[in-house]
């Protein structure tokens, strides 16, 4: 048996919820933060057989796509602020952060 942790943007959690009840795959959803750009990233914990993964890692993969985003940078605390003048820059965000896991022993109570 595996665990999958899916760590994902908000963006795209409500489609990847529907996609993965259409597929027959119970997740739990946990609200996380990013500290990148300090936004919300939801965590998913999906508990799958061996042979199961693909097919989870299938679905995640057709929802979590990384895109571009323009973000304004935050002014460094240990510098000065006054000539400070923050420039948006394009970074890319999104896609998905996956940890497939092993599990010893699984109960369902």
């Amino acid at each position: 048996m595996k665990m999958i942790l899916a760590v994902i943007q908000d963006k795209d959690s409500p489609k990847l919820t529907q996609n993965l009840v259409k597929a027959g795959i119970r997740a739990t959803k946990l609200a996380s933060t990013g500290g990148f750009l300090r936004e919300g990233n939801t965590t998913f914990l999906i508990g799958c057989a061996d042979e199961e993964v693909e097919s989870v890692l299938r679905v995640i993969r057709e929802v979590c796509r990384a895109r571009e985003q323009l973000v304004t940078p935050l002014s460094s605390a240990a510098g000065a602020t006054d000539s400070y003048v923050p420039f948006p820059v394009e970074v890319t965000v999104g896609g998905a952060t996956v940890f497939v896991l092993n599990v010893e022993r699984f109960e369902k109570v």
